[in-house]
Parts: C-alpha cells; sequence; structure tokens
C-alpha cells in the first residue's frame, strides 16, 4: 500500500513537471523567444577624462578633446555584408581591411569592437544616421589625449594607447578592460593610475532596431587627476631647438629642490601619432629606426662619462688622504705604464690639485687611481650615485656601469690590471653614466654633500611631492666640496681652464668638460656638466652630445643654453 503512495506521488510530480515544460514550450515557446530577441540590455560606456599634465607655469603639456569611435557589437550585427560594405563607403577604408580589424579585436560577442576610432564630425554624423539600418552599429563618445608641443618634451610626457596583451596581463585584477587607453613610458605611465579617469555609463534596455526602450541605470564618470610637473616648456623649447640637428640630451635641474626644470632627448617623436588611428605606418617606423628616437636619452642612455668622472675621484683622493690640494704630479703629455702609453689631451707641465680639476689633466688622475685603487674608486663612484639608479619618477632609467675588478674577472676571464686601473680614473673603459646621474652627482658637490632626489612631479591633485623627495649628507668634509668647486670654477674662469668658453659676463658658471672616446671609430662624445649658483633660480645642467666630438663642442651648446635661459629671464 506504502508503495503505490509512492509511486503516484512521484508520477503527479513529473505530470506537473511535463505540463510546465509543455506550457512554456509550446504556449508560451513564440512570446518569450520573441521577447528575448526584441529585448537585450546594453552597456554604453563614457570615458573618464584623463587628467591634465602641466609645467611648472600652468601650461597644459597634455591634454584630452572629445572624439568619436566607429564600434560594433558583434552578436547583434544582422548582415555584415552590408554593415561592412557600408562602414567601408563612410570611413573610406579598404572592406578586407575592415574585416581583419574586426576579426582581430573581436574578444567576445557581447563585447563592442572599435572599428576606428577618432573620426571626424562628418562621419561621425553618417554613421549616427544610418545606425537604424544597421543593428550593432554605433557611435561612441569619448576623449582623445592630445599633445600640444609635439615633439618637445615627448620623454618626459610619454604617450597613450589602448592597452596591450602584456599590460592587461600584467594589470589584471586592476579594473582595465581590453579598450582601456594607457600610458606607455615617460609621465603618463609613471603616474597612470594617477592620471587614468574611472569610467561611467549607461545601462541601457534597447529592441532590435537598437532603439533605447528604457534607462536601466547610470554611473557618472570620474576624471584622473592633474598633475604639475617641475618641467618648464621654456627651457624644453630652447633646449629642443639646439640639439634638433643631433642626437644628444639635456637635463635641467633646480638645485634646491631637485625638480627637472629641463628634459630634453633627440631625437625624438611626436606623442600625437599614438592617439591618431591614421598613423599606424609612422608609429611602426619610431620603432624600427635605428637613431632609437624612443629611447629617453637622459635616463636610458648609458655611455662613458669621460673626464666628468674624475670630480669624484678628486673628492675620493682628498677623503682617503691620498692628496692634498698642494700635491703636484708632473704631466709630460703621457703616462708610460709597463710598454704600453697612456696618454694626456696635453703636457700640462707640474699640475696640482686645482690645476688638475681646471685643465682636465689625465697624467694627474692616472696617479689619483693609482694611489686610490680599483676598489675605493668604485666605493666613492657608487656614493655618488654613479652606477645606481636615481630613482626619478620615470619608468626606464638604467643604472650605467661602475667596474668592479672581481666581476670583470668572472666575466672576461682576465685579472684586473693597472691599465684597467688608469682607464677607470678618467671615466673611460667600463665606466658608463647617463646624464640624469652626472647632473645628480654634480648636484651633490655643489650642495657640499648633500645629496637629493631629482623628481618630475611636484604636484598631484592636492597632494605636493615634497614628502616622496630623498635627501641625505654624504659622510665627506665640505672643506673638500670645497676644493673641488674651486677647480671647477678654475674650469671656466682660468684662460687655460677647458671650459673657458663658458666665461660669460655678469653670470658664474660652474663645472668639468668630458670627452669619452669610443669604438668603432667614431667620433668620441662630447660632455659638459655645471652649475649656476648665483642666478635667481639656482641650476645644475649637464649637456650629451653622441659622438658629437671634443668637449669644446658641449660647451659651445652650453654657452648658447644659457644665454637663451637668462633672455628669457630663467635664470
Amino acid at each position: 500500500m506504502r508503495l503505490k503512495v509512492i509511486k503516484l506521488i512521484i508520477s503527479s510530480l513529473f505530470l506537473v513537471l511535463i505540463l510546465g515544460l509543455f506550457y512554456l514550450q509550446i504556449i508560451k515557446g513564440n512570446e518569450y523567444y520573441e521577447l528575448s530577441r526584441y529585448n537585450r540590455i546594453r552597456i554604453v560606456s563614457i570615458e573618464g577624462n584623463r587628467g591634465r599634465i602641466l609645467d611648472r607655469n600652468g601650461v597644459v603639456l597634455a591634454d584630452t578633446r572629445v572624439s568619436f569611435d566607429a564600434v560594433v557589437v558583434p552578436q547583434e550585427i544582422k548582415n555584415k555584408e552590408d554593415l561592412f560594405l557600408f562602414l567601408s563607403k563612410t570611413l573610406e577604408i579598404d572592406r578586407d581591411a575592415l574585416i581583419k580589424i574586426f576579426r582581430e579585436k573581436s574578444a567576445a560577442p557581447f563585447v563592442p569592437v572599435i572599428i576606428q576610432e577618432d573620426v571626424n564630425q562628418k562621419k561621425a554624423i553618417a554613421l549616427e544616421e544610418n545606425k537604424f539600418r544597421f543593428p550593432g552599429l554605433f557611435v561612441k563618445v569619448g576623449a582623445k589625449r592630445e599633445y600640444p608641443f609635439g615633439k618637445v618634451g615627448a620623454h618626459v610626457l610619454g604617450y597613450v594607447s589602448r592597452i596591450n596583451r602584456d599590460k592587461m596581463k600584467k594589470f589584471k585584477g586592476y579594473g582595465y578592460s581590453v579598450q582601456d587607453v594607457t600610458g606607455y613610458s615617460g609621465v603618463e605611465e609613471y603616474y597612470d593610475n594617477f592620471l587614468r579617469g574611472q569610467d561611467g555609463g549607461f545601462q541601457v534596455e534597447v529592441n532590435s532596431r537598437g532603439e533605447q526602450v528604457r534607462l536601466l541605470g547610470k554611473k557618472e564618470p570620474v576624471k584622473g587627476q592633474d598633475i604639475v610637473l617641475g618641467i618648464d616648456v621654456r627651457i624644453q623649447e630652447i633646449a629642443s631647438e639646439l640639439l634638433s640637428d643631433q642626437k644628444g640630451a639635456i637635463v635641467v635641474l633646480d638645485l634646491d629642490t631637485g625638480e627637472v626644470l629641463g628634459s630634453v632627448s633627440v631625437p625624438s617623436f611626436d606623442p600625437n601619432v599614438f592617439t591618431d588611428g591614421s598613423k599606424s605606418k609612422e608609429r611602426g617606423r619610431l620603432f624600427l629606426d635605428s637613431s632609437a628616437p624612443m629611447m629617453n636619452r637622459v635616463i636610458s642612455g648609458q655611455n662613458p662619462p669621460g673626464s666628468i668622472f674624475k670630480i669624484p675621484m678628486a673628492i675620493a683622493a682628498l677623503d682617503q688622504k691620498k692628496v692634498s690640494v698642494e700635491k703636484t704630479f708632473l704631466c709630460n703629455g703621457v703616462y708610460r705604464l709597463g710598454n704600453r702609453s697612456f696618454r694626456c689631451s696635453h703636457s700640462h707641465g707640474i699640475q696640482n690639485f686645482t690645476e688638475a680639476i681646471a685643465h682636465s689633466c689625465n697624467v694627474y688622475f692616472y696617479n689619483v687611481g693609482l694611489l686610490l685603487g680599483p676598489e675605493k674608486m668604485e666605493e666613492y663612484a657608487h656614493r655618488f650615485g654613479l652606477g645606481n639608479l636615481t630613482n626619478i619618477d620615470l619608468p626606464y632609467e638604467e643604472p650605467g656601469l661602475i667596474p668592479d675588478p672581481d666581476r670583470a674577472f668572472k666575466r672576461s676571464g682576465r685579472s684586473w690590471s693597472k691599465g684597467d686601473t688608469l682607464n677607470f680614473s678618467i671615466g673611460q673603459g667600463d665606466v658608463l653614466a647617463t646624464p640624469i646621474q652626472l647632473a645628480n652627482m654634480i648636484a651633490t658637490v655643489a650642495r657640499e654633500g648633500k645629496e637629493i632626489t631629482p623628481h618630475v612631479m611636484i604636484s598631484l591633485g592636492d597632494m605636493e611631492n615634497k614628502k616622496l623627495i630623498l635627501s641625505r649628507d654624504m659622510d665627506v668634509p665640505k672643506k673638500y666640496f670645497q676644493d673641488v668647486k674651486t677647480g671647477m670654477k678654475a674650469a671656466v674662469g682660468d684662460y687655460a681652464g677647458t671650459a673657458h668658453l663658458l666665461a660669460i659676463k655678469n653670470l658664474l658658471v660652474l663645472g668639468k668638460t668630458g670627452t669619452a672616446q669610443t669604438s668603432g671609430g667614431k667620433n668620441s662624445h662630447s660632455w659638459f656638466a655645471g652649475f649656476c649658483p648665483e642666478t635667481k633660480r639656482k641650476i645644475v645642467f649637464c649637456i650629451f652630445l653622441e659622438h658629437g666630438g671634443s668637449s669644446y663642442y658641449a660647451c659651445r651648446l652650453a654657452k648658447k643654453f644659457l644665454l637663451r635661459m637668462r633672455e628669457e629671464g630663467i635664470i
């Protein structure tokens, strides 16, 4: 009896289930099918504008403007052939090319695909007028990045572009989508999290013709934060103009704060090409160009510094009591080590400490190097920040290289020689440095041992950068810095000084020249690094001319640069 009751209950439940399925699929099936076909939820995103980048005087260096993108939603396309024929005529792009773009960018049936970015207003209106004919087609209103000064300071600013697969993988979990724009290089990349806005949008119900049925929800977009840089665009323009016909770099720091006032690397690139959909070939050429226009030579260009390296060696020699300022060495124009000859630029005769810096006497510093030994030379080079990152707030900074005898032995299989020490002492051999490192090293000397971290950002939204600045005091007596500065002053003021070209009336300049020999029969690199302690804004600067010849050419450019800045009232 109990078994019969259970069977009856189970049979009844199955009957109810079958009737329910019959009602839903047979009686109401067509109605529900029509509803599902005609009614869809669409997310219409609104980009949060990217924050602006401004120079120290409030001049806009990067901003956004309204733009229109042609977009299709794959799952809503009814007739792909008609749609792409229409798009080809309207956008004036080959149909096959459009289909290729569509296939490459399609991520999922419901994810909108941007067919063409930044279409002009006339084309955007044509798309809007015809979208009722082509379900799945719409115009997305967004924001496009613009750089009004083009190549001027492009390496500091960086550029923006659609996020690539590598970045998407790296920032997985940080709210990025495949349609997002993100920063690449420069400030755009380093401060991307602060610059990028938060997208908003509408959630709307649309019918089969793509027409809005009702608004389901709305989220307001949030603009990214503005960033103010220490950069003065006037310095950028002067430096770019002076470097326009050669490879090189100029960097200028505020001696009191470490703010980067100017930073130019040439050859450069126009960041606007990365937001112009019609310039994909130009973008490709930039990365293949053998002159490396995408490399920021200020922070990534690693080259032998030549005689500028004598400055930390001079401090080391005094601090280690290897020489005094009265100590002299005889320069006959060559230093003989066994059967090898290590040359000097001139036969300087008897040189004391100040004269050796002013005349950049190699023989004097060969002797200093042998007295110090490579280990102490390496130690002091690192203490002055060489071979280390300066930790400037820009991506892709390179550390340069300071030779390590043990590491050199492991790499080459040969032991360190006295000849290596001689080359080391004058910034040749394996020594490599960047312009920002040398400017920062000179700043430490000018501040008599007080180091400061160079930085480009001075305010972010409402926050100032003071808390991000690292300042240390080197454990070296100030007198030694004053002795070295006497030599740097004589390099300009002494008639026979290597930088006498920079003896400018009513403008005190202290500095050190560098002519760095290179391999492959190419011209030497030309360097000058110095500072102006009595101008209304105290500055330290470094000029680098890649294969530019002797240091004379860097000094000649430095003179033009300083005079132009004074004419503009900057210093």
